[in-house]
């Protein structure tokens, strides 16, 4: 392997698909790879991609056929992630630009022998010159080390796979049953990571340790420890019936009472045929409950529009929450038909027309929500960090799905500082 072989790594979808690949880099930077932003200088190209809805699969097939023609000539270009998990033998066939697909945990191709295992054995190449070869399996991609953070804040993976089945998600068809790391690997990678702020994520975040058999409120005990190590500890993806009054605390202990809650729907009879629980009233007394804790708390959830069976009455029921609720971001998303889902045979499809027309109606509501929100931060003292130059977040900002607070430009990167708001834009703030 040339000593100064480059990789050029794109990764789409989660945040969980952001901490794969940095772990990706990390092994692959042992086998002798240096990182560079430029695709047609590299000699190996990985797309990294995200397979969860429809919308999703295509940007990254896209993304796949873009840099197929953009990488120099003998450079190799490997698909791993969710989508190639999913749908190897259909990539392999329907995708002859790509050398390699790559599953959870497998081994890339290279000319000269598997790329991530630093063992010199030659596997092979494209059969014929025409299909992919695909990887094969070598390391456990959750607990792979990782380098240290370029960023002042950094995602932590702490579980991998999901245990629900909810009728809209084959993620647990994928990614697997849920497999928790163990507290020390977890807080070891924290050390090494040396940041500010750590945002732990998760399929099911609060589900934490339930397989091990350690205890059905494993997280609580985690946040704390986390919490000790860095000045803000942020949680993603909470399933909302585990959000109980002792997680709720250990949240506001950290001091970024963010919560990351997914709801999905509020319409009772669409919630239950959606395989879930809960609905509008009881999310709505949680979080009137954690506002009389914290006044100050943030939230987020996202939710699913044209499920089928979503009549006018269950939208109608969605538009009140949203406007009672307050909820500070809100994504909202087309249902997407996917196979072996309990969904994707169920009667009453909701036109495309009707689903783009709700989500319309939804995200203009919202979209006033939160300037009216960020409005009322103005003339507000609020403590950020600074994470690039001019552009810093308080707790109510989760770093790349929230709106940012622009600040002056001589605070360093990577250091906390009260500013004032001054103005706001929309999702965005400004602050002096």
């Amino acid at each position: 392997l040339a000593p100064m072989s480059r990789v050029h790594l794109v990764t789409l979808g989660c945040p969980k698909n952001e901490v794969d690949s940095e772990k990706l880099l990390g092994r692959l930077a042992a086998d002798g790879y240096q990182s560079t932003d430029d695709a047609e200088g590299a000699d190996l190209v990985v797309v990294n991609t995200c397979a969860f809805i429809e919308e999703a699969r295509q940007e990254s097939i896209d993304t796949v056929l873009g840099l197929a023609d953009l990488k120099a000539p003998g450079a190799r270009l490997v698909v791993t992630g969710c989508l190639a998990e999913r749908y190897r033998d259909e990539l392999a066939d329907a995708l002859p630009e790509v050398d390699v697909v790559a599953g959870f945990g497998e081994v890339f191709v290279s000319s000269a022998g598997p790329v991530g295992t630093g063992t010199p054995v030659t596997i092979g190449s494209k059969p014929g010159g025409s299909t992919p070869t695909t990887g094969v399996a070598s390391f456990d991609l959750l607990n792979l080390p990782r380098p240290r953070s370029e960023r002042p804040w950094a995602y932590v993976k702490v579980a991998e796979g999901c245990d629900r089945a909810c009728g809209f998600c084959a993620i647990p068809s994928f990614r697997g049953p849920q497999r928790s790391r163990t507290v020390e690997s977890i807080l070891d990678e924290v050390d090494q990571l040396q940041v500010h702020e750590i945002v732990l994520v998760a399929q099911d975040l609060a589900a934490f340790g339930r397989d091990q058999g350690v205890g059905e409120r494993s997280i609580v005990p985690l946040v704390d420890a986390v919490a000790e190590r860095v000045e803000r500890t942020r949680l993603l993806y909470l399933y909302p019936s585990d959000l109980t009054d002792a997680l709720i605390d250990a949240i506001c202990r950290t001091g970024v009472p963010y919560f990351d809650l997914s709801l999905q729907h509020v319409s009772a009879p669409l919630v239950r045929r959606m395989r879930r629980w809960g609905n509008g009233e009881r999310y709505l007394r949680r979080i009137a409950d954690i506002r009389a804790r914290e006044p100050d708390a943030a939230f987020r959830s996202n939710f699913i529009v044209g499920y089928p069976g979503e009549t006018e009455d269950d939208h109608d029921q969605l538009l009140r929450f949203v406007e009672e609720a307050e909820v500070d971001w809100c994504g909202f998303f087309a249902y997407s038909p996917e196979a072996g889902t309990y969904a994707v045979d169920l009667d009453e499809q909701v036109p495309r027309a009707l689903v783009r027309e709700r989500l319309g109606e939804l995200q203009e509501l919202h979209d006033t929500i939160t300037a009216r929100k960020r409005d009322r931060l103005i003339g507000r003292e609020v403590a950020v960090l600074v994470e690039t130059p001019g552009v810093g977040r308080t707790h109510r900002e989760a770093p790349e799905i929230d709106g940012i607070v622009a600040v002056p430009t001589t605070i360093p990167t990577g250091s906390f500082a009260t500013v004032t708001v001054s103005g706001a834009s929309g999702p965005d703030l400004e602050a002096s």
